[in-house]
């Protein structure tokens, strides 16, 4: 460990700007997964009765609206704090520490989803191999990457992703060639047709909405990039925008081959369809293939949650020797990236329903809460009596973004709201520490 660990008495306290556009938005990418859409195809499908398509078409433009609330502070903003910095620079330091407390718990716990989910498919392809071997692995290699720095963690998630959108695209031309050979259904019936109405689509966008969890994670590597002013931005909205045309094309061909919403497993239609159209043998290998890449999911949100951690205690709302810290060698919140890891392994304690709740609470509130930060921010830049017009034109975008959140949020498991009350408690008592039992301001976020 003596190459990650702080060996000078004067410790390193920047990171390393090393990142272009195209690895911004392979993180982000790789945070939604692409290859996502055939584990959720059958249940988007189901919920809104045969129109799958329209639902991600939706879930895209609802997402955008928070992306663009996203990608306008990233730019005045550029630094890795993310929701955190975003609302406490507009709403003030209180309001800021809880937006980052809350989307903690989804950059806590989102990487032990995604280990949890890759193990779980991996001991299903060799259940000679027990799900916690798969899961050490996993989480051994993830960490061991992170930790050797980002410039390693940007090559080997570049080439991870790239291997997941190739698997999608088997299943593509798989699903076209099937179409060729077989025909399937109306086009315009896979979007719309006499069983669909606004409140299926509406609700199956919202189950489809969770595919795109994890675009506001590349904020948080602005001080890695080596342009963040424009390539943050950008990298944002263009996760947003690729995520969404693979969603929405790959489950436009699937609903075709499968008209209708009516499944013998809507959980795993996904992977019965895939059969269907190519074959066992092709399921096999391409899941497989998928799975493989998927390793860059877990490396993404490692990545990008040990920031916020190293942010909030660089500003010493968490402990600054602890959370603060990066190693002098490669510059990585090296203790951060160790922790994440071992919250990882705790997953072999939960199955994935139960891990899942713990994420989504904190996701949907801090969207909600950047979204008011950028309604604030709009009125403050907007002052002059001939931009109040712009302003009041510009501000339908953050109160479109805040009501589509709060719905979100409002779709959640009553368990995702007992865990996240939980957290918000937890977060007063170290608010109370941080400040002295409240006789001391929150400490002042970070200036780059």
């Amino acid at each position: 460990m003596s190459v990650v660990m702080e060996t000078t008495s004067a410790p390193a306290t920047k990171l390393l700007p090393r990142l272009g556009l195209l690895g911004v938005v392979f993180f982000g990418l790789a945070y939604m997964s692409p290859s996502i859409v055939t584990s959720t195809f059958g249940v988007v499908s189901e919920t809104s009765r045969g129109a799958a398509p329209t639902a991600y078409l939706v879930a895209t433009a609802a997402m955008l609206l928070t992306a663009v609330a996203y990608a306008v502070l990233a730019r005045e903003y550029p630094t890795a704090g993310s929701a955190y910095t975003y609302v406490g620079r507009t709403l003030g330091r209180v309001v800021g520490f809880f937006a980052g407390w809350v989307i903690l718990l989804d950059y806590l716990f989102l990487p032990m989803v995604a280990w949890l989910i890759q193990s779980t498919y991996l001991h299903a392809q060799f259940p000679g191999i027990p799900l916690w071997v798969w899961l050490l692995i996993n989480v051994g290699a993830t960490t061991t990457i992170n930790l050797l720095g980002i410039a390693l963690a940007d090559r080997v998630n570049i080439v991870l992703t790239i291997t997941a959108m190739a698997s999608v695209a088997a299943l593509v031309v798989v699903l076209l060639l099937f179409l060729g050979r077989e025909g399937g259904g109306p086009a315009s019936s896979a979007m719309w047709n006499e069983e669909t109405n606004l409140v299926a689509v509406s609700s199956a966008a919202a189950v489809a909405a969770y595919s795109f969890l994890g675009f506001d994670a590349i904020s948080t590597l602005s001080e890695e990039t080596k342009q963040p002013r424009r390539d943050i931005p950008r990298g944002i909205v263009l996760a947003v925008l690729l995520g969404g045309c693979i969603f929405v094309g790959v489950s436009f061909l699937m609903q075709l081959v499968h008209p209708g919403g009516v499944f013998e497993n809507a959980d795993t239609a996904g992977y019965t369809l895939s059969i269907f159209a190519g074959g066992e043998a092709f399921t096999n290998v391409n899941n497989l293939v998928s799975v493989i890449a998927g390793f860059g999911s877990g490396l993404a949100i490692q990545a990008t949650s040990s920031r916020l951690l190293y942010v909030m205690g660089r500003d010493g709302v968490l402990p600054r020797s602890v959370f603060g810290r990066l190693s002098s060698v490669f510059r990585v919140p090296w203790i951060n990236i160790l922790l994440i890891g071992l919250i990882g392994m705790l997953g072999i304690l939960l199955d994935i329903g139960k891990a899942t709740a713990y994420i989504n609470f904190g996701a949907f509130l801090a969207f909600a809460l950047v979204n008011v930060a950028f309604l604030v921010w709009i009125w403050r830049s907007f002052r002059t009596r001939s931009s109040v017009a712009r302003a009041a034109l510009l501000s339908l975008l953050p109160i479109a973004g805040f009501a589509v959140d709060l719905y979100l949020f409002s779709k959640l498991h009553p368990e995702a709201y007992a865990i996240g009350g939980g957290w918000l408690v937890l977060g007063l008592v170290m608010l109370g520490i941080a400040t002295r039992g409240f006789r001391r301001p929150v400490p002042v976020l970070s200036e780059r």
